[in-house]
């Protein structure tokens, strides 16, 4: 009788157990309704990121471009000018080669190098005494600098980040 009753009390756990695993599982179909969702949120973040990272190359920009600025103005005290268009943002680096030559010149006005902006193009410098400033710069403006941006292109679909913005 024990032993009946035991084996009616096994059966009866294994049923059980196989009833159990059943409810735990996810279906095909919830299982498929929560890929989706994660998919949205991740394709979500994606575009969040984006914005967030072309935001950050923006300011990253016009820090350079401020930096640059404010070497320009040092440059400006010691030589008596700024260096001109053919001379460009490397005046700040290394003393001038080409006319006119500074006397006065006590740089590096950097700590490194001139480089390129975020999106990998050098900075547009133009001197208003040795070249003809565009035609949107603010008048009697002593030199601009100009990055292009992502596009990488003058005025083109992005906005251009320069200086007297």
């Amino acid at each position: 009788m024990k032993t009946k009753r035991f084996i009616q009390e096994k059966q009866y756990e294994k049923n059980e157990s196989k009833q159990n695993k059943q409810n735990q599982a996810f279906t095909f179909v919830e299982t498929l309704a929560v890929l989706a969702i994660m998919a949205v949120l991740a394709a979500g973040c994606t575009v969040s990121v984006a914005r967030i990272v072309e935001n950050a190359k923006k300011t990253s920009a016009r820090n350079q471009i401020e930096q640059y600025s404010a070497a320009l103005q040092t440059y400006y005290l010691d030589c008596g000018r700024f260096p001109t268009t053919e001379q460009g943002l490397l005046a700040l680096w290394q003393k001038p080669v080409f006319y006119p030559v500074p006397e006065n010149w006590n740089g590096p006005y950097l700590e490194r190098r001139p480089g390129k902006d975020p999106w990998g193009t050098d900075f547009e410098y133009i001197s208003a005494e040795s070249s003809v400033m565009p035609a949107e710069v603010p008048a009697n403006l002593p030199y601009v600098l100009i990055s292009f941006g992502a596009d990488k292109e003058k005025g083109g679909k992005q906005d251009d980040i320069n200086s007297w913005d």
